[in-house]
């Protein structure tokens, strides 16, 4: 079988971490011919800000990044700066709308999934909402993400003996990219996805930002209302800290702003400097 088509010769490079310049239906193609094509188990990681930021005090978050076969952009605002960077995102790539176009696409295709993470009483509503709103999709296993270091090789045996085609992997990062990096090839299965928080929300158990907050790039106030004592200091202080990077990382290079970007952001001055990092912080 012919490996499917590899995106990601030259990435996009956000705060140093490499993120594919694909859309939405781009990034579905390329996750149905891995599928297919088999062979070693390929990773896609969904990034937003707080990854990136992560990354510059997380080794193995940064490694898991490197390592993965396909890097999403998941929030507007990666694609905003990468914009800002003279980069080409063409749109924003989450992890949930594109785990909902695997899941429709599956049956068609003779895929089996299986489904790691969430609370047992969550994932089972998630396992009911599946048979709804995917007619036919087969479910090759199941189990909710609340096991310690002990259970991990059970864990991934379960994975690997369940015969599935893609994974979803619903628990916190940077823990879910680290572990889909340290056990992928014990795993054996073709598609590996870190999803987050996904099968809460399309349990019910947590409602998701308004469209017109997702495509202003709100989801995360959102998010941060619905729960402001977990999540303050992630979105808050991890967000200003993306925005200096991201700043401090154009002023400090030669820099050509796209025609679109100039024309959504009109006040911003950019100046051109040296090589990247070079600046003072």
């Amino acid at each position: 079988m012919e490996p499917p088509p590899a995106p990601r010769r030259d990435p996009a490079r956000i705060l140093g971490c490499p993120v594919d310049e694909l859309t939405m239906q781009g990034a579905l193609d390329w996750c149905l011919d891995a599928c297919r094509a088999g062979g070693p188990p390929r990773i896609v990681l969904t990034a937003n800000a707080s990854h990136l930021v992560a990354t510059q005090d997380d080794a193995g978050l940064r490694n898991a990044a490197e390592a993965a076969d396909l890097v999403t952009a998941d929030g507007m605002s990666l694609v905003w700066a990468g914009r800002l960077l003279g980069w080409n995102l063409p749109e924003r790539v989450t992890g949930i709308d594109l785990m909902d176009r695997l899941l429709q696409a599956a049956p068609g295709r003779g895929l089996r999934v299986f489904f790691l993470g969430a609370r047992p009483a969550v994932l089972e509503r998630f396992l009911a909402h599946c048979r709804t709103a995917y007619p036919g999709l087969e479910v090759a296993g199941a189990r909710d993400g609340y096991f310690g270091p002990e259970d991990h090789a059970a864990v991934v045996r379960q994975v690997a003996e369940s015969g599935a085609d893609m994974l979803f992997v619903a628990m916190p990062s940077p823990f879910k990219d680290i572990w889909c990096e340290r056990y992928r090839d014990r795993l054996g299965v073709p598609l590996i996805m870190g999803v987050g928080g996904a099968f809460d929300v399309m349990a019910g158990v947590v409602r998701r930002a308004p469209v017109l907050m997702q495509r202003a790039g709100l989801e995360w106030a959102w998010r941060l209302m619905l729960e402001p004592r977990r999540l303050w200091r992630r979105y808050l202080a991890g967000n200003s800290r993306f925005v200096w990077l991201v700043l401090r990382e154009a002023l400090g290079r030669d820099v050509t702003l796209p025609a679109r970007v100039r024309a959504e952001a009109p006040g911003l001055l950019v100046r051109t400097g040296g090589p990247a990092g070079t600046g003072s912080p």
